[in-house]
Order: C-alpha cells, then structure tokens, then sequence
C-alpha cells in the first residue's frame, strides 16, 4: 500500500470509535485486574506481535506487582486477506514458562484460530496458569471456541484501525481505535 499524501492516508480513517481517554481508563482498570489477582507471584506478559505492542506497552506500565514481559509473532494470512487456518509461529518464546502465571496480552480477537493455537503451544508448556486479556473483542467473527478472561472493549465487526493494529502495516501509529474505510 502507497499513499500519495498525508491527506489520503488521513481519508481512510472513517470514524474514531474508541477515544484515546476511553483506552486509557480501561487499561487502568485492566492493570488493577492483574494487580489483585498476582500479588507477588510470577507473572509473565506475552504479547503477540506486532499488533499489541503499543497496548502491552501502556499496560505494563499500570501493572504495579514484579511481572516480566515476553513477545511472540504469529501468522495466518500469509498473502492473502483472509486467514488460511493455518498458523505459523514466527517467534517463539525464549523463557521455560513453567514457573510462570501467563497472560497473553492481544490486540484483538476476531476469528480467534491464531490466539487458539497460541494458547494450547502455551497450554503444554505448563504454566502455573494462563489467561487471556484483549483490548478489542469482535465475537460475531469467532470460528473457534475462545473466550478471553478479560475484554477491555467488545465491538461489532468492524474492521479497525489504531492503537496497534494496522491496515497492511499502517495506522498503528493513531492513538485511538478508527473504523477503516475505503
């Protein structure tokens, strides 16, 4: 994808949908949810590149007991638009994971295949436990049984801009969550 101007880049960005203010409250809140539940135990963030990055970033600065962070990177649409079934993980781990509560820190789940495989390569790992906690939930999309243990935002299926996720690797850059428009 090419832009000729700032300005064309900027007339796809259809509607903002979720404000920078409103991911900041509930990154809050979501950082006060693993701060009750681990209080001084061991806790690994993995975020799945490269689409939570900017949200693994502002949460950890809000998780306030001893955690460390982790990335993984998979794929699933190879060349094309829509997701093959098919996931390849394109960076693992480097930590044993089984001294560890797990949370997997994602940016969205949509039809959920790339997040399922993740969480049972994961699963026979043997984490002390492992929980999912998601920025955007889009459940009409679902293809798989998934459900993530904390959702800061549901929506309805929109395909979404900002705040990390991109439209072929641009718009990660927004500070809120935009409805892509063509």
């Amino acid at each position: 994808m090419k832009f000729d101007s700032t300005e064309e880049w900027k007339s796809k960005i259809k509607r903002v949908i979720i404000s920078e203010e409103e991911i900041r409250k509930e990154i809050k809140k979501a950082g006060e949810y693993i701060n009750s539940l681990y209080d001084g135990s061991p806790i690994l963030l993995v975020s799945i590149l490269k689409g939570a990055f900017v949200f693994m970033a502002d949460l950890c600065r809000e998780v306030t007991v001893p955690c460390e962070i982790a990335f993984m990177a998979a794929k699933s649409y190879f060349e094309g638009t829509e997701s093959s079934g098919h996931v390849e993980i394109t960076m693992d781990l480097k930590h044993d994971i089984s001294n560890y509560h797990v949370i997997i820190v994602e940016d969205i789940i949509d039809t959920g295949r790339t997040l399922n495989e993740i969480k049972k390569i994961l699963g026979v790992r043997d984490p002390l436990s492992l929980r999912i906690m998601t920025l955007l939930d889009k459940p009409d999309r679902r293809v798989v049984e998934l459900k993530a243990d904390y959702s800061l935002f549901t929506i309805p299926d929109y395909f979404v801009i900002g705040y990390g996720l991109d439209y072929g690797e641009f718009y990660r850059n927004l500070p809120y969550i935009a409805e892509f428009g063509e």
